[in-house]
């Protein structure tokens, strides 16, 4: 069934119609995929309890994801706050999200998308709604057998290799396979370039509980490298401690993870800054299908807001300061120490 969401959106509910959603999104592929993955997991017991509105059904034009209302609470948390978009009419999708209340505007918040073409949409409606947003555009990747699945049609697809590019041999004996558990979340969130205060290690620890999570042990018993998902199945959270990096580890790891979601039947991506040429290395060598405006992110802050209170595992949670920093090749002041890639996935 379905029922009347935020003013004229529609809200799908019942696995029959998230599933029609699912395999109409698949058409769409790949302008559709950030929202085709969330969709996919919700479809899979929906472990950070968000929805689908369209809007109109069967026939839509412009999905939008979010959490419940409920979920929320915080007007400063933009990790909980973030709504997926897809649109085959751009026209209709700021028509759909002016005259619906479905984005809360008065929050600190993130919007994501792999349609780089939605970035003047976004901005007109921040314009009249008097907010502040910054759009961040990366390299989206594609992994060799979901692209195989999913995305059969395009060249680079149609030209890989059987089989999955070999990482780099690491050593065994120092490093051994594990998961991660949500005590490690404080260490993610130290080395995650959009992380580094409070929300952000909440939302990192709901991340481990929800997903498949890997990492490599190192000689003392913790974590030397990790690999993480986010609510939408993305491959997302990924870094090697300073001291044990260039021995090849987030190789390994992305290749370890990319396998296990494979055998899931989970579609398998990630994402890297431009300028993080290490990562799109590794990325070419495990035959990764890069799609180059493919990921993007929009922060928005409403300009009328005060700053967000202190959270910080030392300092604000604040976005634009951290935008700032990864322009400039830096983290954030109260991050600096250990760096980590410009992206969602760090260094070797």
């Amino acid at each position: 069934m379905w029922i009347k969401g935020p003013a004229k959106m529609l809200q799908l509910q019942g696995p029959q119609l998230l599933q029609m959603l699912e395999k109409c999104l698949m058409k769409s592929l790949p302008e559709s995929l950030k929202v085709y993955g969330t969709v996919f997991h919700m479809n899979q017991g929906n472990p950070f309890g968000l929805k689908a509105l369209v809007d109109k059904w069967p026939d839509f034009k412009t999905v939008v994801i979010r959490p419940q209302e409920q979920e929320m609470a915080d007007d400063f948390d933009h990790y909980t706050n973030t709504y997926q978009i897809f649109s085959k009419d751009l026209r209709n999708c700021q028509e759909s999200l002016t005259t619906s209340d479905v984005i809360n505007w008065k929050q600190h918040l993130q919007i994501q998308s792999s349609q780089s073409s939605l970035n003047e949409v976004i901005q007109n409606l921040a314009a009249a709604k008097l907010v502040k947003v910054e759009h961040t555009q990366s390299i989206l990747y594609v992994m060799p057998e979901t692209a195989r699945k999913l995305l059969p049609s395009l060249p680079e697809t149609k030209n890989l290799p059987a089989g999955y590019g070999a990482p780099k041999a690491i050593n065994e004996e120092m490093f051994k396979l594990s998961s991660m558990d949500p005590t490690h979340a404080a260490l993610v969130n130290k080395f995650w370039h959009f992380g580094g205060n409070k929300r952000s290690q909440r939302f990192i620890e709901r991340c481990i509980r929800a997903f498949p999570t890997f990492c490599l042990l190192g000689p003392e018993g913790t974590p030397a490298s990790w690999s993480l998902m986010d609510q939408t199945g993305e491959i997302r959270m990924g870094a090697t401690l300073p001291e044990y990096r260039g021995r090849g580890l987030v190789s390994h790891m992305l290749a370890v993870h990319t396998r296990a979601l494979d055998q899931l039947g989970f579609p398998a991506y990630n994402h890297t800054d431009k300028a993080n040429k290490i990562i799109q290395r590794i990325s070419h060598n495990l035959r990764h299908i890069a799609i180059p405006r493919g990921w993007n992110q929009w922060n928005c802050v409403p300009l009328r807001s005060g700053p967000p209170p202190e959270t910080a595992l030392g300092g604000l949670d604040t976005w634009p300061e951290r935008q700032r920093a990864g322009r400039e090749g830096r983290r954030p002041r109260h991050q600096r120490g250990g760096s980590v890639g410009c992206s969602g996935l760090g260094k070797r």
